[in-house]
């Protein structure tokens, strides 16, 4: 199964590019369709409320639940006091199973690692380039998991994408996804160092071609094994966790319902 780790969906509330204004799914679906990717997260694009944009995000994962999976976006300075509350009405409402942090809006928080820790949930980071913080997030909460995208850098940052490397065969709890990646080098370096188990498939999806993402993954030409890990099974194992201590919840049910109504109202 493949299954993309990194995908934007819905609304910003924005207009500086966009991250911030709109993340369609229309021709993303199409484009992960013909390259036989099976499911994908979901998490909302830049938004000034977070607990508006999760809930669409919410909706949307709920007419297919079985093609999506749900991340929570969070703000670590704006959302500071709510976290909690916000990460529990995403996994207990909306079915979520990860929190999304970005490092433009502010550096992630012990507030929100905290929530992780509750809730079990893995946590998808992007450190812009700051890597360092990396080692701090390992020793702190060794008991959470780390997704670093783009090996550290979107805005191809070589010396922070190595750095990234590092953390990843030093700590265990430290995980890249795969999106992004321009120096494919770096991308046979951090599977050959850091090994298979700890890279994720991910295409930062609508506004990167998820089939050519996904060829990267292709062309590396590992073993069926390592590549299903990569591709999918790594993500399902860092979930798996978060699924098996949470409640049963039919989210389809959910789509359009007053619980997803009331839940964001408190915010």
């Amino acid at each position: 199964m493949i299954i993309d780790c990194h995908c934007h969906a819905g609304t910003g509330d924005g207009l500086t590019g966009p991250w911030d204004t709109r993340a369609s799914l229309h021709d993303y679906l199409r484009r992960a369709s013909a390259a036989g990717i099976h499911k994908t997260v979901l998490f909302a694009a830049f938004h000034s409320n977070y607990a508006i944009a999760n809930e669409e995000v919410a909706r949307i994962v709920a007419k297919n639940p079985k093609r999506f999976f749900g991340f929570a976006f969070v703000h670590p300075a704006r959302d500071r006091g709510r976290v909690h509350e916000l990460v529990k009405i995403a996994v207990e409402c909306y079915g979520f199973v990860g929190i999304k942090v970005h490092r433009h809006d502010a550096s992630i928080t012990r507030e929100i690692c905290t929530a992780a820790r509750i809730y079990n949930l893995p946590v998808l980071y992007d450190v812009a380039g700051e890597v360092s913080v990396c080692e701090l997030l390992a020793q702190e909460y060794p008991d959470v998991n780390f997704i670093i995208p783009h090996l550290g850098s979107f805005a191809d940052d070589w010396r922070a994408q190595l750095a990234v490397i590092d953390h990843l065969v030093r700590h265990p709890n430290i995980y890249a996804d795969t999106s992004g990646i321009r120096r494919f080098d770096l991308l046979k370096q951090a599977v050959k160092r850091a090994g298979a188990n700890k890279l994720l498939f991910g295409s930062d999806g609508p506004w990167l071609h998820p089939g050519v993402e996904l060829t990267k993954i292709k062309v590396l030409g590992l073993p069926p094994s390592q590549e299903n890990l990569i591709s999918g099974e790594n993500f399902l194992n860092l979930i798996s966790v978060a699924r098996n201590g949470k409640s049963s919840i039919v989210i389809g049910k959910l789509a359009g319902s007053a619980k997803i109504r009331s839940a964001s109202a408190q915010f």
